[in-house]
């Protein structure tokens, strides 16, 4: 039985039951654990309920703007008012993981009318370090990038194919603009492997909308770039592809997905349809800056991509043992990082009980202990930010950079600017948190780390301790010790 070739829906079958099994991390956790989704939780929080709130009022300021990089703020509009800022943020979080392994398995039986090894495969890159890391909204615009692609397959040869598609790439675009430039190297991979001429970019013209709105985005932005190293931070996201809680796990991962990327293109067994996507976006994250339209990890979010699309190409008959083994690398960190988030979450539960202790409207120093050697994302990096959603707190962990975020910070706000709570110090390290510069301006100071605390601000009161984080109530400014005006 294990040597004959499954018939094609026992594949569609089994691909749909793991699309849907990609949710078990977020079902786990009542936090999800990812390293930016306090921060926009709190934006959520000041969207929807910042005309509510005087402390809101006086200290934040919210402006919509037409930009790539909409999607989930949309879909809060709705879902948060009806079920509440929290509870639709975890919902979402809940859906986009199967949302995109279904779009994987939409792809595959489009392409093939069956589920094979190597859509199976895919679905390891489901849990990407974009997705860890909270890029919420690409990771949004990434399904409906895929749904796209299966869709223009579908359309071939129809005369509306064209007019569609132009509403569907713009509305990709709000999603993420990064998203929507997948779709188009999908959309001219595919007509590239058809035509293989100039012609194939001209195909893609129902796509060039947002061209427009995207110039002007970026002529408006900063800080594009590639950094320092630059060659070593290329190679380091390559073998950081899959980085998450368990290091020997996460290079294995890549090292055995790039190797059956390589023996099936040996084997000709890659489809052009989609392999040549996969080559354009893995070059595509080597030439493209780290810092790019005024976001940062531009070049990183493509590196799992264009793996993902490799996966996609993969075109094998294969006997049925072959379609049960590929999801197993899937399911080994499914599990390593349901235990992980489900654990970290009970944490951060603790933590957030000491916010009962501070009033609604308080100025809160978040100070987060990040080691940058760690392995895999932070979780915790703007763990501060529940300061805002709980207790509608001035906090320095969101993204609120003038001209970049739309959550802006008001005068009365002036010297909590994010990413101030970051403290960069090695495993072990201790941290002197009399010296945190934020701590001046505020009322409490909510410290987030393992690092032992080696002297706390002069007055400080201990009102929550958890073995990762420290509430504090600050004293009263100390009085700046008199100048000597000389003889």
């Amino acid at each position: 039985m294990l040597k004959r070739q499954p018939a094609p829906r026992e594949g569609l079958a089994l691909g749909l039951v793991l699309a849907l099994l990609a949710a078990l991390p977020v079902l786990v956790a009542v936090h999800p654990q990812q390293a930016d989704y306090a921060a926009h939780l709190a934006r959520y929080h000041v969207m929807l309920h910042g005309a509510d709130s005087a402390f809101l009022a006086r200290y934040y300021d919210f402006r919509w703007a037409l930009t790539g990089n909409l999607g989930v703020d949309l879909l809060m509009v709705p879902l948060g008012t009806l079920l509440g800022v929290e509870r639709a943020s975890w919902l979402i979080a809940l859906l986009l993981p199967p949302f995109t392994g279904l779009a994987i398995i939409s792809v595959e039986w489009t392409l093939r009318r069956k589920v094979g090894p190597g859509a199976l495969l895919a679905l390891t890159l489901v849990w990407s370090p974009a997705k860890l890391m909270g890029f919420a909204n690409f990771c949004l615009a990434l399904a409906p990038a895929l749904f796209a692609f299966a869709l223009w397959v579908r359309l071939e040869g129809k005369g509306w194919r064209a007019p569609l598609f132009i509403l569907i790439g713009a509305v990709v675009w709000l999603c993420h603009s990064a998203g929507w430039g997948v779709l188009g190297v999908m959309v001219f991979g595919y007509e590239w492997h058809r035509s293989k001429g100039w012609r194939a970019g001209l195909r893609t013209w129902p796509l060039w909308l947002p061209f427009a709105i995207t110039a002007a985005t970026l002529q408006g932005a900063s800080g594009n770039g590639y950094g320092d190293s630059v060659l070593a931070y290329k190679l380091s996201i390559w073998l950081k592809a899959l980085a998450d809680h368990h290091q020997g796990l996460d290079m294995l991962s890549v090292i055995a997905i790039v190797a059956v990327i390589a023996i099936a293109w040996r084997a000709g067994k890659l489809d052009g349809r989609l392999g040549w996507a996969a080559l354009f976006v893995a070059l595509l994250s080597l030439v493209l800056p780290r810092h790019f339209g005024g976001g940062d990890l531009a070049d990183l979010r493509l590196v799992p991509v264009g793996l993902l699309l490799g996966c996609l190409a993969i075109d094998l008959k294969a006997p049925r043992w072959v379609l049960y083994l590929a999801p197993v690398l899937f399911l080994a960190r499914l599990a390593v990082t349901s235990v992980a988030w489900h654990e970290e979450s009970a944490q951060l539960q603790s933590a957030l009980a000491g916010l009962e202790q501070i009033p609604e409207g308080a100025r809160v120093a978040g100070a987060v202990a990040l080691d940058p050697g760690q392995w895999g994302s932070h979780a915790l990096a703007h763990a501060p930010s529940y300061a805002t959603v709980y207790r509608d707190a001035l906090v320095n962990s969101h993204f609120a950079i003038a001209g970049v975020h739309m959550l802006r910070l008001r005068v009365a706000a002036e010297g909590f600017t994010g990413p101030s709570q970051t403290i960069m110090a090695k495993r072990g390290e201790t941290i002197d948190l009399a010296a945190f510069a934020p701590a001046r301006r505020a009322d409490y100071l909510w410290y987030f780390g393992t690092n032992p605390v080696s002297a706390l601000p002069p007055g400080a009161q201990v009102l929550h301790r958890t073995p990762a984080s420290l509430l504090l109530k600050l004293g009263p400014p100390q009085p700046r010790p008199a100048q000597s005006t000389g003889s």
